[in-house]
C-alpha cells in the first residue's frame, strides 16, 4: 500500500510494477543549488542521461500536501523559479511540510527516504553533506550521514562536498557502517577535484560490479545505504590545492562579515564561483548529468 501522501508518477509507478530500472534524483539543486537558467537546463539534462542510461528518472520534491516521486515538467519549472518561496527539505521536515502543503525542494536525506519508499534502489546526486570544517565547535554535522546509515539506498556521487571536512566524513561514514565504494578509482573524488588523498576500501569497476555489490549489501539484514563515489569529469576537474586556497578566502571572509550556521554553505558556493571564474559551476553541472547517466547504468544492471 502506498503511504499516505506518496504521489508516484505514472511512468514511475509502471516502471517499478514491471520492474524495470528506476532512478531518483533530487531537486534542491534545482531550487538552491543552481543559479536561472541552470538549475531547470541541468535537472532536465540528468533526467535525459538517466534515460540514455535505460532507465526511469524519478525527480522528487513535496507539492501541495503530496511527496512527489517523478516531478512533470511544470513542477520542475516551478521549482526553478526564484520568486516562488520553495523551501529546502530535509528527510525530518517532509511530514511537517507535507501537512502545511508547501512546496520544497528534496536534499540528499529526504530523496533518500522517498526513493526508499517507493521501492527505488538507486539515487544520482552530485555530492552528500557531511560533516562540515569546524564542527567540533558548531556540531555542524549534515543528516545525510545518518540517512545513508538507516535507509538502503544507494547513493551515487562525487563524494561530499568540497568545503567540507572530507576526512572526518569518512571517519563518521565508516562508524556509522556506510560503505564507500569506488567506481573506477581507489580514492575519494573531492566534488571538484579528482582525487582528496583519502582511500576508498572498496573498489568496483563498471555497472554490473556495482549492481552485485548492492544486491549483497541489500541481502545483510539490517543494512542501511551505500556510497558509490565517482570522479567529476577529466575535463572539467579542477586542481585540488587552488580549490582549498578559496575555501579558506571564502571562509575567512565569511568570519569577517559575521556570516554563521547555514548561510556559510551559500556563501561559499558563490564564492567559489565568483572566485573561479565561473569554473566550479561547470564542474558541478557536468558531475551532477555525469553521476545521473552512471547511476542509470547501475540501475540498469541491477534489474
Amino acid at each position: 500500500m502506498t503511504p499516505l501522501g506518496l504521489d508516484i508518477s505514472d511512468e514511475v509507478r509502471a516502471a517499478l510494477d514491471e520492474g524495470r530500472p528506476v532512478v531518483a534524483l533530487e531537486s534542491s539543486l534545482i531550487a538552491q543549488g543552481l543559479p536561472v537558467p541552470h538549475n531547470l537546463e541541468t535537472a532536465l539534462a540528468a533526467e535525459a542521461a538517466v534515460r540514455e542510461a535505460g532507465a526511469v528518472p524519478a525527480t522528487t520534491a513535496i507539492d501541495a500536501g503530496r511527496m512527489v516521486v517523478g516531478a512533470g515538467r511544470d513542477l520542475l519549472e516551478r521549482l526553478a523559479d526564484p520568486e516562488r518561496d520553495v523551501v529546502k527539505a530535509g528527510s525530518r521536515d517532509l511530514g511537517p511540510l507535507v501537512a502545511a502543503r508547501r512546496l520544497a525542494s528534496t536534499t540528499v536525506s529526504a530523496t533518500m527516504r522517498l526513493a526508499h519508499m517507493s521501492g527505488i534502489a538507486v539515487f544520482a546526486t552530485g555530492g552528500i553533506g557531511g560533516v562540515h570544517r569546524g564542527a567540533t565547535t558548531t556540531l555542524d554535522i549534515s543528516s545525510d550521514l545518518d540517512e545513508l546509515a538507516a535507509t538502503p539506498v544507494a547513493v551515487v556521487s562525487c563524494g561530499a562536498k568540497s568545503i567540507l571536512d572530507l576526512p572526518a566524513t569518512i571517519e563518521a561514514l565508516e562508524t556509522r557502517r556506510v560503505p564507500v565504494i569506488g567506481y573506477g578509482v581507489d580514492v575519494v573524488p573531492a566534488f571538484y577535484t579528482i582525487d582528496s588523498g583519502l582511500p576508498v576500501a572498496h573498489r568496483v569497476d563498471g555497472p554490473r560490479e556495482a549492481a552485485e555489490a548492492i544486491r549483497a549489501h541489500r541481502a545483510i539484514p539490517g543494512a542501511g545505504g551505500m556510497l558509490i563515489v565517482q570522479p567529476p569529469p577529466a575535463d572539467l576537474a579542477l586542481d585540488r590545492a587552488e580549490v582549498e586556497r578559496w575555501i579558506d578566502e571564502g571562509l575567512r571572509e565569511a568570519s569577517s562579515r559575521g556570516i554563521r550556521g547555514g548561510a556559510v554553505t551559500p556563501h561559499l558556493l558563490g564564492y567559489l564561483a565568483s572566485a573561479s571564474g565561473g569554473r566550479t559551476l561547470a564542474v558541478n553541472i557536468g558531475l551532477i548529468v555525469n553521476n545521473a547517466g552512471t547511476a542509470g547504468a547501475i540501475a540498469s544492471a541491477l534489474t
